[in-house]
């Protein structure tokens, strides 16, 4: 069994004796034409380890803070879709140049107050993101919350994330790239 086998098969435990606020069950899996089709909306594929998540766990619901939202659908705790999320931000972000959104970047978990989890899907390894908008302007709101997907995955099977009250670690750091991103401008 691979290293990314049993890291699944740990978040499938923890999923099924978790629920985030607001979900009242555990949605099932997408499939692989839901997967297909969140890629043509968005314009980019889902790093591996984010597909194998929606395609083998379900449909968000799980993992750190409300939970990974939904990709394509609304969930029952009345959060928007990932797809939904990215596509508006985007489109706030054209309307309002002082705050882009990073093309690439995909909204997975809402942690309140407006502060979101976001997978930099450039990147095959999904860089985490903590996209945090009560900075006063936008090259501060974003941080690099783990290099990688799997990595921030461990983080909250450990419970040693930036947001445990246990947490004695570092803050995250400010995301470099966001300075080179932000002037992306293809659609969507």
């Amino acid at each position: 069994m691979t290293e990314i086998e049993q890291l699944l098969d740990r978040v499938a435990d923890q999923a099924r004796n978790t629920l985030p606020r607001g979900w009242s069950s555990l949605p099932g899996p997408v499939g692989k034409e839901s997967l297909a089709r969140a890629g043509e909306a968005l314009g980019f594929s889902l790093p591996p380890l984010l597909a194998e998540l929606y395609l083998r766990m379900g449909d968000g619901g799980f993992g750190p803070g409300y939970g990974l939202l939904p990709l394509l659908d609304n969930p029952p705790s009345s959060e928007p879709a990932a797809v939904q999320q990215y596509l508006a931000n985007r489109e706030s972000g054209r309307k309002d140049p002082d705050w882009p959104w990073p093309e690439g970047v995909l909204p997975i978990s809402h942690w309140g107050c407006g502060m979101y989890a976001c997978v930099d899907c450039r990147t095959p390894q999904g860089t985490v993101l903590l996209y945090e908008p009560n900075a006063d302007e936008a090259d501060h709101a974003w941080y690099v919350d783990s290099p990688a997907l799997a990595e921030w995955l461990q983080t909250w099977l450990a419970g040693t994330g930036w947001y445990e009250e246990s947490h004695d670690g570092a803050d995250p750091a400010p995301w470099p790239d966001f300075a080179i991103r932000k002037g992306a401008t293809r659609l969507p």
